[in-house]
C-alpha cells in the first residue's frame, strides 16, 4: 500500500486525498488550522459570503426602477450577523470536509509537517510532524506539498488587526469602516473594494496602474470603474503605498510621490507570499523559485523524487479551482493512473465584484497584439432582453474564436452572474466546440444565457473553409 503525506488541508490537500483514498493509498493529511485551509476558514469561503451580503444591498439599486419603493439610505446593515454569519459558514464548511475524508478513511492530524530526509534523493521520505500533542516521524512514498500562502505585508505598513488590516481582519471589525482605503487594486482589493461600497461605505482604492484590475479584461474593468464611479467610490492612479502610519482618528496612507490619503482604516490587498520557508525544502533537494514559489510541471511534480506539490504554494494560477485540480491530477500521477496535464487555457476564472468579471481561454490583449489570431464579438447587455427587464444596463458577454474554424477560444463575461454565465463558454474552450455549435443550442428565451448564443451565431462564417 502506497503510503502519502500531505502537507496542508486547503482545496489541494483535501481533493488529493479523496482521490489517494479512494485508489487504496495510505493516507494522511497534516493541517494546522482545520480541513479546508486558509481557503475555507480566512480567505475564499469567508470573502464570498461577506460578498453575498453586499451583494444583496447591491441589489436594491433596481428596485424602485422595477416598481418596488426600497429606501437605500434606510437599510440598515448589521455587521456582526454578517460577521458572524461569515465565520459559522467558514467553520462548518471545514467541519463537513473533515467529516468527508475521514468517512474515506484518510487519517487527520492536527499539526505541521516538516521534511527530516537526511539526504536529498530517497525513495522514502521522513516527515517530522508537529502539533497538540503530537511529535511524530511519518515515513512516506509519496508527499504532496500543499501547504498554501498567506497575505504578503509591506514593512511600512504591518497589521495590527485593528485600523490596518489584512483581508483576514475584516471579520473581527466590530463596526463596518467609516472611510476604507483599500491599497492594491487587483482581484482582492476590487472584491473589497466593490463589496464595501456595496455596503454604504466610503472606499477609496489605491492603485498603482492606469485602471482597477490591470490584469483582467480592459473592458471588463472599464464597466466596474464606472459602477465605483456612480457609488462615489475613488480610485487613485499611478499611485504606489510607502507606508501606512497609524493616526488619533484612523490611518495616514504615504504614496511613493507625496500624497497623502486619510481614513478611517486601511486594507492591504498587495499580493501573497507562499509557506514554503519552513517545510525543509533543502532536505530533498529542492530549491525554491522566485518569491518562494514550489516550481512544478503539468502534473504536479517537484524536481524531487516522489515529492508533488499544489495550490497557491506553487504559484500556477492562485485559484481554489486549480488547487483542487493540481491535488488530484498529482495523486492520479503518483498512483499510476493515466492522467491529463493540467492545461491553464481551459481554466474559468471569476471576479466577484458587482456585476462579476468571469474569463475563460485567451484574452482580448493576446488577440489585440497579434499573439493570437481570433475573431471577436462584445454584445452589451442592455441589448439582452432579460436584462432589460431587470433594469440591467451595465456588462457584457464576449466571444472569442479562431478565424478560419470557428472554434471558440476564449470568452469574458461581465454581469451579475457571471460566475454562472462563463460555463457554456468554458464547456465550448475546454471541448473545441465552434462558435456554430453555441449558435444551434437552444437557450431559455428570455436569458441572459441567450447572447451567448447570440454570440456564436453573430461569429458564424459560412465561407470560413472556402
Amino acid at each position: 500500500m502506497t503510503r502519502i503525506v500531505i502537507m496542508g488541508g486547503g482545496p489541494a490537500g483535501y481533493e488529493a486525498a479523496l482521490v489517494a483514498a479512494q485508489h487504496g493509498a495510505d493516507v494522511t493529511v497534516v493541517e494546522r488550522d482545520g480541513l479546508g485551509g486558509a481557503c475555507v476558514l480566512y480567505d475564499c469561503v469567508p470573502s464570498k459570503t461577506f460578498i453575498a451580503s453586499s451583494g444583496a444591498r447591491a441589489s436594491l439599486h433596481g428596485f424602485r426602477e422595477l416598481g418596488i419603493n426600497v429606501d437605500l439610505d434606510d437599510s440598515r446593515i448589521d455587521i456582526r450577523t454578517v460577521h458572524g454569519r461569515v465565520r459559522g459558514l467558514a467553520l462548518a464548511q471545514s467541519a463537513d470536509i473533515r467529516a468527508r475524508v475521514q468517512r474515506e478513511g484518510v487519517r487527520v492530524v492536527t499539526g505541521t509537517a516538516r521534511f527530516q530526509d537526511e539526504e536529498p534523493g530517497l525513495a522514502t521520505h521522513r516527515i517530522g510532524v508537529t502539533g497538540p500533542g503530537v511529535d511524530e516521524v511519518i515515513d512516506a512514498d509519496v508527499v504532496l506539498i500543499a501547504t498554501g500562502a498567506t497575505p504578503r505585508v509591506l514593512p511600512g505598513a504591518v497589521p495590527d488587526g485593528e485600523r490596518i488590516l489584512d483581508w483576514r481582519h475584516l471579520y473581527e471589525l466590530p463596526e463596518l469602516p467609516e472611510h476604507l482605503a483599500v491599497i492594491g487594486s487587483g482581484v482582492t482589493g476590487a472584491e473589497f473594494a466593490s463589496a464595501y461600497t456595496e455596503m454604504g461605505v466610503k472606499v477609496t482604492v489605491v492603485s498603482s496602474r492606469d485602471r482597477v484590475l490591470p490584469h483582467e479584461d480592459a473592458d471588463a474593468a472599464a464597466v466596474l470603474e464606472e459602477v465605483f464611479t456612480q457609488r462615489g467610490t475613488e480610485v487613485v492612479k499611478h499611485a504606489r503605498a510607502d507606508r501606512v502610519e497609524r493616526t488619533e482618528k484612523g490611518v495616514r496612507i504615504h504614496l511613493t510621490d507625496g500624497r497623502e490619503i486619510e481614513a478611517s482604516h486601511a486594507l492591504m490587498t498587495v499580493g501573497s507570499v507562499p509557506n514554503t520557508t519552513d517545510v525543509g525544502l533543502d532536505r530533498v533537494g529542492i530549491e525554491p523559485g522566485p518569491g518562494g514559489f514550489v516550481s512544478v510541471d503539468r502534473v504536479s511534480r517537484t524536481s524531487a523524487p516522489g515529492v508533488y506539490a499544489a495550490g497557491d504554494c506553487t504559484g500556477v494560477l492562485m485559484l481554489a479551482s486549480v488547487a483542487s485540480m493540481q491535488g488530484r491530477i498529482a495523486m492520479w500521477h503518483a498512483l499510476g493512473e493515466g492522467v491529463a496535464p493540467i492545461k491553464l487555457k481551459t481554466v474559468a476564472a471569476n471576479v466577484f465584484t458587482h456585476p462579476e468579471i468571469a474569463t475563460v481561454g485567451i484574452n482580448q490583449q493576446a488577440i489585440d497584439s497579434g499573439e493570437v489570431p481570433a475573431r471577436t464579438i462584445m454584445l452589451p447587455l442592455a441589448t439582452n432582453a432579460r436584462a432589460k427587464m431587470e433594469g440591467l444596463r451595465q456588462g457584457f458577454v464576449k466571444l472569442f474564436c479562431r478565424p478560419a474554424t470557428g472554434v471558440v477560444v476564449g470568452g469574458v463575461v461581465s454581469a451579475p452572474t457571471a460566475s454562472e454565465l462563463i460555463l457554456p463558454i468554458a464547456l465550448a474552450v475546454q471541448n473545441q466546440l465552434t462558435v456554430e455549435h453555441l449558435a444551434l443550442t437552444f437557450a431559455v428565451y428570455p436569458s441572459l444565457s441567450g447572447s451567448i448564443t447570440e454570440a456564436g451565431r453573430q461569429l458564424m462564417r459560412h465561407d470560413d473553409l472556402d
